[in-house]
Order: structure tokens, then C-alpha cells, then sequence
């Protein structure tokens, strides 16, 4: 970063990806599992994926964010998908390739990818 200018460019560019984070009722939450096993099991390009898609398909009513363990270690990388009726989705052994399964067939069309589901993989 060469001057403030590329500074400004780089929070603007930034900027749309906060405004898909605003609060509204019919808004669908994606969590990635972010700590240390997440991390090492690949859950950072996960993150990066999901943030990605969103953005490019330009979907304002979803919100990618992170926390900490979610409990399930064996299964990392872990994703948690809320939806606005009160429902969770919980995805696990997730890798970048399949975000865009989950994105185009859950996030927009509303059907769950049972096959990435944890029901499905612990049975």
C-alpha cells in the first residue's frame, strides 16, 4: 500500500461485503467454525469461499461470519446455516469446492445439501 488513496479503494471494495452483514428479518446467517481445529482442518478457505460466492451473486440477505469451536472437532471444517424461520443446518468435513453447492442450492433455493450434512456423514 502505496498511499491513502489505495487505502480508501481497498475499504470501499470491503464496504460491500459489511453491507450484506445489515440486520433485516428475512436475513439467513452463515457461521464458520474458526478456531484452531477449524483453522487446521481448512476452515479459513471455507470462510473465504462462502464470502466470495456471496458477494458475487450478490445475495444482501445473507451474512457470512465466524466463531470460535463449535463442539465437533472430528467433523471441521464446520459451517452453521441459520435461516430466518429458526432453523440450523449444520455442514461439516466442508472445503471450499462445495460452497458453491451449498450457496446455489441452500442459500438461494432453499433446499439443504443433505449429502454435506452432519446427519448424513455420522450416520
Amino acid at each position: 500500500m502505496k498511499s491513502l488513496a489505495e487505502l480508501k479503494a481497498i475499504r470501499d471494495k470491503m464496504q460491500t461485503s459489511v453491507n450484506v452483514r445489515d440486520s433485516a428479518d428475512d436475513n439467513i446467517r452463515v457461521v464458520v467454525g474458526m478456531a484452531t481445529c477449524g483453522i487446521a482442518a481448512g476452515a479459513r478457505p471455507v470462510l473465504n469461499a462462502f464470502t466470495e460466492e456471496v458477494a458475487k451473486r450478490g445475495l444482501n440477505n445473507v451474512m457470512v461470519t465466524q466463531t470460535g469451536c463449535i463442539g465437533i472437532c472430528q467433523y471441521e471444517p464446520v459451517v452453521e446455516v441459520y435461516t430466518n424461520d429458526g432453523s440450523k443446518t449444520t455442514y461439516v468435513k466442508m472445503t471450499a469446492e462445495k460452497v458453491a453447492r451449498v450457496v446455489s442450492d441452500h442459500l438461494v433455493n432453499g433446499n439443504v445439501v443433505e449429502e454435506y450434512t452432519i446427519g448424513a456423514v455420522a450416520k
